[in-house]
């Protein structure tokens, strides 16, 4: 690098770092083989899951499952909320990052995947850190304390609700406090969202309104179908 001046970097490398590299099938798969810490019950879980068909495409992926556990360790969170739990393989990956005597509460619509998140979270040794609340996260939400309470939240849940998910959730950070929200890219979708796409102009929205909240700072990665990280200012009121 002899010879370049700070901040003067030839044009054709600058123009390669704005790109990412494309995820191809086979590197997503080395990508996940790399999520540390997926034991014997997490990949349960994965197995469980894909068998699902369909429905699977609504699961944390491992990677950034990793990704919370990880967020949960630094520092080690005490309190954590979860909106959208389907098996409970984020939940999981939470529950093992959390402090000792941490808790998790996790927000489920549906009382089947409530059981099964349930049943899964016993298995993989956090059920005793996790409570899963069965009804309408919006509710849920709109129901605890006001007051700043969580060191760690992940919004994974209906996409048209993600605006009022965010109202409810960032209040209730402690300064410091982290909320990761899934599926902010949602396939391309909200570059362009269709007139009837509700959650992509849902989630499109939200995207534009973090740039420019005052109490967060916040990342996208393009990590998966997108994860933005918000972080509540210290100063935040």
């Amino acid at each position: 690098m002899s010879g370049w001046r700070r901040g003067c970097w030839p044009l054709a490398l600058t123009a390669v770092s704005l790109a990412p590299t494309p995820i191809t099938e086979e590197l997503a798969a080395y990508v996940v083989a790399h999520a540390g810490g997926r034991d014997d019950a997490l990949t349960a879980v994965e197995r469980d899951t894909a068998a699902l068909g369909g429905k699977a495409a609504m699961q944390t992926s491992p990677e950034q499952a990793a990704l919370l556990e990880l967020l949960a360790r630094m520092p080690r969170a005490e309190r954590a909320i979860e909106v959208g739990t389907f098996t409970g393989y984020g939940a999981i990956r939470i529950a093992r990052g959390l402090a000792p005597g941490g808790s998790l509460l996790c927000c489920e619509i549906d009382e089947h995947w409530a059981d099964v998140a349930r049943r899964n979270a016993d298995a993989a040794g956090v059920g005793d850190r996790v409570e899963i609340r069965l009804g309408p996260a919006l509710e849920t939400l709109r129901a605890l304390p006001s007051e700043p309470a969580f060191d760690l939240a992940y919004l994974d849940a209906d996409k048209a609700s993600y605006p009022d998910y965010y109202a409810e959730l960032v209040p209730r950070l402690r300064p410091g406090g982290v909320l990761a929200i899934d599926n902010v890219l949602l396939g391309g979708r909200i570059v362009d969202p269709a007139e009837d796409d509700n959650g992509a102009h849902a989630v499109a929205g939200l995207n534009d309104h973090i740039l420019t909240d005052d109490r967060v700072d916040s990342v996208l990665l393009g990590m998966a179908d997108g994860l933005t990280l918000v972080r509540r200012r210290e100063t935040a009121g």
